[in-house]
C-alpha cells in the first residue's frame, strides 16, 4: 500500500542561486536599463543637450569678455546642472510611471535580486552622467580653452560620475510620492528652482540675501562647491560637503524605501 508522503518530508530549506547567476542578474538589468534609455531620445536628447548647449552659450561664447575664470566657474556649474537630471528624472520620472502600470509589482515578482532594480537605474545614471561630464570638459578645454590640468579633468570627472548619487536618492524618493503622468513636470518644479537656488545659473552673490542663507539646504550647492574645487575656484575642504552629501543620500534613501515597503 502507497502512503502519501508526510509534510515532515517535504523540504522547506530555501534553494539559494548561484553566486554566478546572481551576478549575471545584475549584468542584465544594468544591461536593460542602459538600452532602456540609451534608446529613449525624450530622455536622453534633453538630458545631454541642456547642459551642453547653455554651456556653449554662456560658458563658451558670452563668457569670452567677462573674465578668464567664468568659463572655468560655469563649467563647474552646468556639470553639475546636468548630472541632476539622470538621478532625478531616470529615477523619479520612471518609477513614478512603473508604479501606476505595475512594472514594478512584476519586477518584483521575478526571481531577480530585490536590488537589481535600483542598481540598474543607479547604473544608468551614472552612465548618462559620465556622458554629459565629457561633453562638457570636452567643450571647456578644446573649444573654451579653459586651462585645466589633467588632474583637475579627472578629479571634475570623478566628482561628477559619483555626484549623480544623492540625486538618484532624491529621485527614487519623488517617484514613490507622485503619479506617473504629473512626474516630468513636477520632478521639473524641483530641479529647476533647486538648480537656481544653489548659485548654478547665477553666482550665489548675486541672488537675494535668503536664497544665499537656504543655499546650504539643497544637495546640488554642495555638488557645485566640490566641482568649483575641482576646477581650483574654491579652496575651502570639500569634506563637509561629501559629508552632507553621503547624509542626503542616506536620508532619501531610507525614506524612499520605507515608502516602497508601505506602498508599494
Amino acid at each position: 500500500m502507497n502512503a502519501t508522503p508526510s509534510l515532515r518530508t517535504v523540504s522547506t530549506t530555501p534553494v539559494m542561486m548561484p553566486r554566478a547567476r546572481v551576478f549575471a542578474a545584475y549584468l542584465q538589468e544594468v544591461r536593460s536599463e542602459c538600452l532602456r534609455y540609451l534608446r529613449n531620445p525624450g530622455f536622453l536628447l534633453p538630458t545631454l543637450l541642456f547642459p551642453t548647449v547653455f554651456y556653449l552659450m554662456f560658458g563658451v561664447l558670452l563668457a569670452r569678455n567677462s573674465g578668464a575664470d567664468a568659463a572655468r566657474y560655469l563649467l563647474a556649474a552646468y556639470s553639475t546642472f546636468g548630472v541632476m537630471a539622470p538621478g532625478l528624472f531616470g529615477f523619479g520620472v520612471s518609477l513614478a510611471l512603473e508604479r501606476d502600470t505595475g512594472l514594478l509589482t512584476l519586477k518584483r515578482a521575478l526571481p531577480m535580486p530585490p536590488a537589481a532594480y535600483l542598481i540598474g537605474k543607479m547604473a544608468m545614471a551614472m552612465l548618462v552622467a559620465a556622458i554629459v561630464a565629457v561633453l562638457l570638459l570636452a567643450l571647456a578645454v578644446l573649444v573654451a580653452h579653459v586651462p585645466l590640468s589633467v588632474q583637475q579633468v579627472l578629479h571634475l570627472f570623478v566628482i561628477e560620475l559619483l555626484g549623480v548619487l544623492p540625486f538618484c536618492a532624491l529621485g527614487l524618493l519623488l517617484g514613490t510620492l507622485i503619479k506617473g503622468q504629473g512626474a516630468p513636470g513636477l520632478i521639473n518644479m524641483v530641479y529647476l528652482p533647486m538648480a537656481f537656488a544653489s548659485g548654478l545659473w547665477f553666482p550665489l552673490a548675486g541672488l537675494p540675501k535668503f536664497l544665499q542663507q537656504i543655499a546650504p539646504a539643497w544637495p546640488s550647492y554642495h555638488l557645485n562647491q566640490l566641482a568649483l574645487s575641482a576646477v581650483g575656484l574654491n579652496h575651502a575642504s570639500g569634506l563637509p560637503h561629501v559629508l552632507v552629501l553621503c547624509a542626503f543620500t542616506a536620508g532619501f534613501l531610507w525614506l524612499s524605501t520605507r515608502r516602497l515597503r508601505r506602498n508599494g
